[in-house]
């Protein structure tokens, strides 16, 4: 078929430095060609098929990764590998193929082509990968994940206040996101390096987003209108004692009239009442999950590789805020043995927490406390020879007092007193009895285990006259604890030590009640003790408690965040209602 003179003439029509039309074409053609063979190959190893190829990938993160919420979700949601370790945008992602020949070399060179070289070097690599996303604002994570288009109302209390901390600072999601789809080894990186990985960059902060402001703005409303309403219970509880008190005076008098030798004084208490008179049934109780903590020492609580919320922490932030409707959760990881490295020693069917209501009242002289729970099955400790390792007490309950001059008393209540190398810790001395301390009574805690330094200061105690002086202003945890077995009542204080008394003046009142553990309590508001903190009723301090429950003792036991006691302050989490 002949060309048409016309077309003939197009083709050959001169363009840009000589070339023509018809050779222009070709160049064109080929080119879009080579484009397209270009980018389908870049698009080829881009699949999960491509990148799980060769072994190496394939039996080492690839298994880890199935296992994450990145591969199976409850949405159906999966990001293949290329959403987190390539970028989108054609530029950098061009330059990130180029830096994977570097890859394709240690293949060759057999670099990581066993389960053990991979794991020797598994560190380093994910140092690489850590530093990559801190250079970009973690650009990967935010294809997905952004803050602008969070929903606060869906998260978890401790993962809202992290966002929240995180745009006002200039975080980014690497920055505590670490380990989330493959083997968690950050916890081998020093404190110096956690500290330079998650250090802010105010450059990148941003103001909160409008649906997080109106989130904040709503949650204060609804705080104001809880403690209203707790206002207006604390007002008709106490209405409803006045007019108690009324009734029972009216009805002495009638008795007195009628020549009763009973009066209002020795009339039995009703069945909602205690002993000690106080009406339970007009005092508002609170929930208080206490759970099993295994070895998380204070030590623990301060580290950033062990720890997430250690900066937080350390800035001001309590335990409560991130965790209060966290602790069942908490619990059951660690007592299940998901924590691994937070509780080794497991004891089967043990639970991992444990509800408790608790209720406060109290006089001009006294406070009162009742404390009730569910008893549970026995569970034998396998370790322990006969299972109990305290036959003899079947429950122990004890509460702590403190200030807020103690050193992590306000944020961490009674865990300022748990150190690593106490008794049954980790870094527990052999041969060395170590109690309770506060870091108040030594001359230096060791938090980062340096060079191998074994975490505490049980042996960096201060002079005898410095502790005096720390014990005199007031540096010391109140502690009272009681003993179901043989009715015994311990008091004392934690400074350099826990030192223990069985003279005091607290009464317990312990009963077994169906399945139901009812423990009440009487405790001066000033004994007048060394070591008793004084109670006034203007002030709030901080409160804690444990519970050994099933014959456990030590480090095996169930314990509370660290809460605030008031006297009729609706603000306190455990608020003393005037009897």
């Amino acid at each position: 078929m002949a060309i048409p003179q016309a077309l003939k003439t197009l083709m050959s029509r001169k363009l840009i430095l000589g070339t023509s039309v018809g050779v222009a074409l070709i160049f064109m053609l080929a080119g879009v060609i080579f484009w397209g063979g270009f980018n389908t190959a870049m698009e080829v190893t881009n699949t999960m098929e491509f990148c799980i190829s060769c072994h190496e990938m394939e039996e080492n993160v690839y298994q880890e990764y199935k296992k994450s919420i990145h591969y199976n979700n409850r949405a159906g949601v999966q990001a293949t590998c290329s959403d987190c370790h390539v970028p989108r945008p054609w530029g950098h992602k061009v330059v990130r193929k180029i830096q994977a020949s570097n890859e394709v070399l240690h293949k060759v060179l057999g670099s990581i082509d066993t389960p053990e070289k991979f794991d020797n070097k598994r560190l380093e690599l994910a140092n690489n990968v850590w530093k990559a996303m801190k250079s970009t604002d973690s650009r990967e994570c935010r294809n997905c994940h952004d803050f602008k288009t969070m929903q606060p109302e869906n998260q978890k209390p401790r993962a809202r206040k992290q966002h929240m901390n995180a745009m006002t600072a200039g975080n980014t999601c690497i920055d505590c996101h670490k380990g989330i789809a493959h083997k968690p080894v950050h916890d081998q990186l020093s404190d110096e390096e956690i500290e330079s990985l998650t250090k802010p960059d105010p450059s990148i902060a941003i103001n909160l987003p409008p649906q997080w402001e109106e989130f904040i703005a709503k949650e204060e409303e609804e705080k104001r209108l809880k403690k209203e309403q707790a206002e207006a219970a604390a007002e008709a509880a106490r209405l409803a004692r006045e007019k108690a008190k009324a009734e029972a005076a009216e009805l002495a008098k009638q008795q007195a009239e009628a020549g009763a030798v009973a009066t209002a004084s020795t009339q039995a208490p009703s069945a909602a009442s205690a002993g000690n008179g106080v009406d339970w049934s007009l005092v508002p109780s609170r929930e208080v999950t206490i759970f099993y903590p295994g070895q998380t020492s204070m030590e623990w609580v301060l580290r950033g590789k062990d720890h997430g919320g250690a900066r937080p922490v350390k800035a001001g932030d309590r335990c409560v805020d991130c965790h209060d409707a966290e602790t069942a959760d908490m619990g059951q990881k660690i007592v299940t043995g998901e924590k691994k490295k937070v509780e080794p020693t497991l004891i089967p069917g043990k639970r991992g927490s444990i509800p408790v209501q608790v209720q406060a009242s109290y006089d001009a002289t006294n406070l009162y406390l009742r404390f009730q729970w569910a008893d549970a099955e026995h569970t034998p400790v396998p370790f322990v020879e006969g299972g109990k390792m305290d036959p003899e007490n079947q429950m122990k309950l004890a509460f702590m007092l403190a200030t807020d001059d103690i050193k992590y008393a306000g944020q961490a209540g009674c865990w300022g007193t748990c150190h690593a190398d106490l008794d049954s810790m980790p870094f527990a001395p052999e041969g060395q009895q170590v109690t309770k301390y506060l870091t108040e009574s030594r001359t230096k805690i060791e938090l980062k285990g340096r060079r191998g330094k074994a975490l505490g200061g049980w042996d960096k105690l201060k002079s005898e006259d410095e502790i005096a002086s720390e014990f005199k202003a007031g540096h010391y945890m109140d502690i009272i604890r009681y003993k179901s077995g043989s009715k015994l009542v311990e008091d004392g204080h934690i400074l350099a030590s826990r030192e223990m008394t069985e003279a005091n003046p607290t009464e317990f009142v312990a009963n077994k009640e169906g399945d139901q553990w009812v423990v009440e309590v009487v405790r001066k508001l000033n004994t007048g003790k060394e070591g008793d903190v004084p109670l006034a009723t203007d002030q709030v301090y901080n409160f804690g408690f444990a519970i050994h429950d099933d014959y456990t003792q030590a480090r095996y036991h169930h314990v509370s965040l660290g809460y605030k006691l008031g006297f009729d302050n609706v603000d306190a989490e455990i608020n003393a209602i005037a009897r």
